[in-house]
């Protein structure tokens, strides 16, 4: 067994699913993939199975039934790669907006900075780099990500992107050991449990222990199932998660 999970959560993705990528990736070896069905009514379920058939022992599919949304398939998924006996557990979009590449350099900035617990992917627009966003979600997203850093009391860019790692500790044990509050944000929720320290926030635990990484590439792909009213529900989850934790 390789010492890194990666939860990908699926639902309805029978129509964008690229299977190619995802048998040619689990026979990296980098990551053993936990492709969790969450409650799919197409034929999403069939197609993960196809793909764990075809890569072998490098892939486990969860199905989950019925549906219980993103944050707790993602949930489920982690704690399945920590009862694996992993190192390292994360998750990853399954349109790979974030492409399986930019993985080795999570890993490796876990692997080299034992203070380092989570490895989350930033996508900042710089030159040399290809982040292609649309305006409107670049412009809605910075706005939320200015109120969720002042909520956290941390200067971090970007919560929402779809590429985290995180070193399997007993905080994260502790994190992942009751479902997510939140619908949408389940990820500032996350960060919000990691910076408890004896029942209260501590923001220089997480200022100490979260590495943001600059995406060298990630694009959006069509067919997300995010709508404009998902920011609203956002904005009252920012809410629940300050008042529960911070």
């Amino acid at each position: 067994m390789p010492g890194t999970a990666i939860v990908v959560p699926c639902y309805n993705e029978a129509a964008r699913l690229a299977p190619s990528a995802f048998e040619q990736f689990a026979r990296t070896g980098v990551a053993h993939l936990i492709l969790v069905n969450d409650g799919s009514s197409d034929d999403t379920l069939p197609l993960l199975r196809d793909i764990a058939a075809k890569a072998g022992d490098s892939v486990t599919v969860l199905d989950l039934s019925p549906n219980g949304g993103k944050a707790e398939a993602v949930r489920r998924g982690m704690l399945q790669g920590i009862a694996l006996g992993m190192d390292r557990v994360g998750f990853w979009d399954a349109d790979l907006a974030t492409p399986f590449d930019a993985l080795s350099g999570f890993i490796d900035c876990i692997v080299t900075a034992p203070a380092i617990d989570a490895v989350i992917g930033s996508r900042v627009r710089l030159l040399g780099r290809h982040i292609e966003r649309r305006a409107i979600r670049h412009y809605t997203g910075r706005a939320f990500a200015t109120a969720v850093s002042l909520a956290l009391h941390l200067p971090v860019y970007d919560t929402q992107c779809g590429a985290k790692l995180f070193r399997v500790t007993p905080a994260l044990e502790r994190a992942l050991a009751t479902p997510f509050l939140a619908k949408w944000i389940f990820d500032v929720e996350l960060l919000a449990r990691l910076g408890q320290v004896d029942g209260r926030y501590d923001a220089d635990r997480l200022l100490n222990s979260v590495y943001e990484y600059p995406l060298l590439q990630w694009r959006d792909v069509a067919g997300t199932k995010l709508r404009f009213g998902d920011f609203a529900t956002a904005a009252v989850d920012l809410l629940r998660i300050y008042r529960a934790y911070l």
